[in-house]
């Protein structure tokens, strides 16, 4: 019904910069919130940032201030811009949608993309 993709992890420098992209396939189903979730490893997955379908952003404590996330609803996708990156923001970043699936609202999950901050 609904797949994701994310792209543009890797690997950084601390203080370094870089933009994680997550294009949504939908048929016929509307995408709703979708947000970015950070897991290390041995660590419960957690939220970094989320953006529901009129542009209302939330964020992380630990993100605030260095991470924007954003949506561009005519291309299905959702992006985070990361500036600041320290090496405890690495991990496997999974872009999350929420799409109505039968009389309910289904989470959908991309496969993660890693990204490595280096000090």
């Amino acid at each position: 019904q609904v797949q994701l993709v994310e792209s543009g992890g890797g690997l950084v420098q601390a203080g370094g910069t870089l933009r994680l992209s997550c294009a949504a396939s939908a048929s016929s189903t509307r995408i709703n919130n979708m947000g970015w979730y950070r897991q290390a490893p041995g660590k419960q997955r957690d939220m970094v940032a989320t953006i529901t379908r009129g542009g209302m952003t939330n964020y992380a404590d630990s993100v605030k201030g260095r991470f924007t996330i954003s949506r561009d609803d005519a291309k299905n996708t959702v992006y985070l811009q990361m500036t600041s990156l320290k090496p405890e923001d690495t991990g496997v970043y999974y872009c999350k949608a929420d799409a109505p699936y039968a009389m309910t609202v289904r989470g959908y999950w991309g496969q993660g993309t890693q990204v490595t901050v280096s000090s």
